[in-house]
């Protein structure tokens, strides 16, 4: 175990654990969506998770640094705070905010960080431009709502962990950047009848199971 400061309290943390994962485990909350648990490399693609850290030139990721002894971090700077609501404010750029008709609403993350952010659910200044509204059912199982997801990854990586042939994945560049599935992998798609790991850990609704009248999954 290693101790560090954060915000001028000392706090405990597992030898290589993140800095973000030690903060958390200390109900010390940092704003995240692509955070997950798992050992693997972060994806620190929310970009949301700023912190500044004595010795390093500008705030840093919490995701990307590992803890070590004396550590001292604040988490809560002007500077810190005014990149996180720059890259909130981003992602809800292509979003398309409507919680009164979102499954996930008053359970989003979103909303969650847009409270202790204090800012709300619009990009402004910045102009709205929404991904497809169309929502994609070709999937057997699942519908996905591309104009409300966040690219964050957590679908895609619970499902290569969990399964051993994945049935999601990244499609497209940019902009056109998309969760997609194999729909010519039946087998792997056989085996989201009854997962639904990907639908339970995405933070926004983007990803919802198919119900049919008898509550099972429908099946086209």
């Amino acid at each position: 175990m290693v101790e560090l400061i954060v915000d001028q309290r000392k706090i405990s943390a597992r030898d290589n654990q993140t800095l973000l994962s030690a903060c958390l485990e200390n109900g010390i909350f940092i704003p995240n969506l692509c955070f997950l648990e798992d050992g693997e490399l972060p994806e620190a693609s929310c970009r949301l998770c700023f912190v500044e850290v004595e010795g390093m030139p500008g705030p840093v990721p919490a995701c990307t640094i590992a803890v070590s002894s004396g550590l001292q971090v604040r988490t809560d700077t002007p500077a810190v705070r005014q990149l996180q609501r720059s890259a909130f404010k981003l992602l809800l750029s292509v979003h398309l905010t409507d919680c009164k008709h979102c499954h996930a609403n008053r359970a989003c993350d979103l909303q969650k960080i847009a409270g202790f952010l204090k800012v709300g659910l619009k990009a402004k200044p910045l102009e709205t431009i929404p991904r497809s509204g169309q929502v994609d059912r070709s999937h057997p199982f699942i519908d996905h709502f591309p104009h409300r997801c966040v690219l964050c990854g957590k679908c895609v990586r619970v499902c290569r962990q969990h399964n051993e042939v994945p049935a999601l994945t990244f499609s497209g560049r940019g902009f056109d950047t998309v969760v997609r599935h194999f729909p010519a992998n039946a087998e792997a798609l056989e085996a989201c009848r009854d997962c639904r790991r990907c639908v339970d850990i995405c933070p926004v609704g983007a990803l919802a199971m198919r119900k049919t009248q008898n509550g099972r999954p429908a099946i086209h």
